[in-house]
């Protein structure tokens, strides 16, 4: 099980990746396909269901055009999600 701070971790990504995600106006399919990765799997890390992989993590801000940082929580500014 997490630690309230690795929940908050995990939700924190989660959040970061549908935003970035509904700004480029993909749904979860369209962003797996994307990234190549397993089709439930945007949507399990987008509710912190799962403690994903860094390499998962790679591909998905490859697929979104932005750098991981952003996916780990470095603070989001309205034009860098476009």
């Amino acid at each position: 099980m997490f630690s309230k701070e690795e929940i908050q971790v995990l939700r924190k990504v989660g959040e970061n990746i549908k935003k970035l995600r509904t700004d480029k106006g993909l749904s979860q399919f369209e962003l797996a396909n994307e990234a190549e990765v397993p089709k439930n799997q945007v949507g399990r890390i987008e509710r912190a269901e799962i403690n994903t992989t860094i390499l998962t993590l790679h591909k998905i801000a490859a697929a979104l055009k932005v750098d991981i940082t952003l996916l780990l929580g470095r603070k989001l500014h309205n034009n860098e999600s476009s």
